[in-house]
């Protein structure tokens, strides 16, 4: 295939995932629940609408393709090992659409949180045009590969610098996101920044996990925009993670918000763990001093807009790492 006809093929994606009456995606869909119930049906709609509108359009994937003259229009027969991780529905999408688009041969290790539905996407490629079926293998260890990109927390990213570190590589460890609030924000953004926090749970590194406020901040608009997520305590798995996280905070002693579901509390971590904020005050006109390397986005007034964390652009790249200026120069 050639350069357009791999936009072609992704496009047509696009158009099977738009499809309401789609047998085999609301199966995937159900399976993938079943099998992780991490993955709410809503949260896998949302996953799925991101990347339809966002990655998959005609004309954003011409304008995408278009800032990288270097791209081969031609398969080049390179061959990428992808290490996905799972912690939302086809987190690990966007590298195969990147190493796809650029020509290569993508060599696939699934997390074992989300086969399901990325063997769904990997077969409706396929079946959309039978070449891709040569530019797609999905294999348990990589190996033989020339370059690789993967993803995972800070221990697995120390073990893939071991065994990918010769190789072009880009690896990914822990990054988290926070936002930046000034207290002038309407009842509209506190919504909307309550999206950019417990969408998928909060598990994803585009989640806001750690929100700066003024001192004498009132909490209570936020606390307010929280509850439409209160809903998550009716999942058994996030329940067990708040009840945890609220009998370590009051056998701790520690001072704590609740807004009936998601817990805050003054911590000077941006890493929360699952049902909680944290927290941390400033003084206005004091920039608030944080640790980049384990920032992912900043939301706020001046910077990313509240509720669009989850939906990123095809150039809004993971760390900040181009891929697909790494991906057009391998040789």
């Amino acid at each position: 295939m050639n350069l357009q006809a791999r936009i072609k093929g992704f496009v047509a994606l696009g158009q099977q995932l738009s499809d309401p009456n789609n047998t085999l995606l609301n199966e995937a869909k159900l399976e993938a629940y079943r099998q992780n119930a991490w993955f709410l049906p809503e949260f896998i709609d949302q996953a799925i609408l991101q990347i339809r509108e966002q990655f998959l359009q005609q004309s954003a994937l011409e304008t995408w393709t278009a800032a990288y003259p270097s791209i081969p229009n031609e398969a080049t027969h390179l061959k990428v090992g992808i290490v996905m991780a799972g912690n939302i529905p086809l987190v690990g999408f966007h590298d195969l659409l990147s190493t796809l688009i650029a020509g290569h041969t993508a060599i696939v290790k699934r997390s074992s949180k989300d086969q399901v539905l990325m063997d769904f996407i990997i077969k409706s490629l396929i079946e959309i045009n039978p070449a891709f079926g040569e530019q797609i293998s999905v294999q348990e260890q990589l190996k033989n590969c020339d370059a690789y990109i993967a993803t995972g927390g800070n221990t697995a990213g120390n073990y893939f610098e071991y065994y990918f570190g010769k190789f072009p590589h880009i690896i990914r460890k822990n990054k988290t996101s926070i936002a930046i609030l000034d207290g002038s924000e309407t009842l509209s953004e506190l919504a909307a920044l309550a999206d950019d926090c417990m969408l998928y749970y909060g598990m994803g590194c585009r989640n806001v996990t750690q929100i700066w406020v003024p001192e004498g901040y009132d909490f209570i608009p936020f606390l307010n925009a929280l509850k439409k997520y209160n809903y998550l305590l009716d999942q058994h798995k996030y329940k067990h993670n708040y009840d945890y996280q609220l009998a370590l905070l009051m056998m701790g002693k520690k001072l704590y918000m609740d807004s009936g579901g998601v817990l805050m509390s003054e911590n000077p971590s941006p890493f929360a763990a699952i049902s909680q904020i944290h927290y941390q005050q400033y003084q206005l006109g004091a920039l608030p001093t944080f640790n980049l390397d384990e920032i992912q986005c900043v939301v706020g007034k001046n910077q990313l807009p509240f509720g669009s964390l989850q939906k990123p652009i095809l150039s809004q790249y993971a760390d900040g790492v181009d891929s697909l200026a790494f991906l057009s120069s391998l040789k």
